[in-house]
């Protein structure tokens, strides 16, 4: 597939880019700094201007895309991860100034030069407790795609609106729109920098609701959704199986969760964001582990 990605030099973009690379398919990053992703071709972009996004969904990707005569080639997909990643970064108003434009952008360029598909960076903030305020519990465990999303932060507000937008944009033309309310990104490095401390005070993955994806197994979470047609507009929670603290999953809810309900039984160390949806519409089974990863 010819495939548009914004946002490819990024944490989760590089390893999602390389991912779609190694699986066969020919991927044009665009964002405001070069990827440093081999075999990747790069267009620097501010995605805040509608008239660059147009003009960059429809031109060349490279030089080679010139000899065959027959004019700008289509993209078969874009996949949009390009944002200000979290709170803090640049202040409130332009974090949601900058999140929500881009995506309104990307998705009405999108629709109307008739790219088939979008997949979408949503985010785990969604629900209201990465960034609250003190402490925010969850309604219920495991939390699925039906858990209320209100959340106070601008970075999360601007996903809560990006998912709307999305919704809408989709009913209207009728393409697949598929957004990925994405878990702390984990890069392969980070296992051993990280988790040890994890470990010792799990406490610390309270606001990650105790959960995690691997920056691989996200590049394959996009490949699923990139082979799975027809299913119009939807979000998926992306998370790795397992919990991202040693205490099973009984510990973890009788020191941090006791009075919040439990839609059913969990298994021994099952994450407590669930990605069962993720399973069963688009075949998406997570490949790694910390558990593994420690282990080598």
């Amino acid at each position: 597939m010819r495939i548009l990605f914004t946002g490819g030099s990024g944490k989760a973009g590089r390893h999602a880019t390389a991912y779609l690379r190694d699986q066969g398919h020919r991927v044009t990053n665009l964002d405001w700094a070069p990827s440093d992703t081999p075999g990747i071709a790069h267009l620097t972009t501010d995605l805040t201007d509608a008239g660059q996004v147009f003009n960059a969904c429809r031109a060349y990707a490279s030089p080679d895309e010139l000899e065959p005569g027959t004019g700008v080639p289509q993209y078969d997909a874009i996949v949009h991860f390009a944002a200000i990643p979290a709170i803090l970064h640049r202040p409130d108003n332009e974090t949601y100034r900058i999140n929500t434009l881009s995506t309104y952008n990307v998705l009405d360029a999108a629709t109307k030069l008739g790219i088939p598909k979008v997949i979408f960076a949503s985010s785990e903030t969604t629900y209201g407790i990465c960034f609250a305020d003190g402490e925010v519990k969850p309604d219920y465990l495991p939390v699925d795609e039906e858990h209320p999303t209100v959340p106070q932060d601008s970075y999360a507000m601007s996903k809560v609106v990006n998912e709307v937008t999305a919704r809408s944009f989709q009913a209207r033309s009728g393409i697949d729109i598929y957004g990925l309310r994405i878990n702390n990104v984990i890069e392969p490095h980070e296992y051993r920098e990280m988790f040890p401390a994890f470990m010792e005070n799990p406490a610390l993955r309270r606001r990650n609701i105790f959960a995690y994806i691997d920056a691989r197994d996200l590049g394959r979470m996009v490949e699923c959704c990139l082979q799975t047609d027809g299913l119009g507009y939807q979000v998926f929670n992306v998370a790795n199986d397992d919990l991202s603290v040693s205490l099973t999953s009984a510990e973890v809810i009788e020191r941090f969760y006791p009075d919040v309900p439990l839609k059913r039984e969990m298994e021994e160390f099952e994450t407590f964001y669930s990605n069962e949806k993720a399973r069963r519409l688009v075949g998406f089974v997570p490949n790694h582990s910390w558990r593994d990863e420690l282990a080598q």
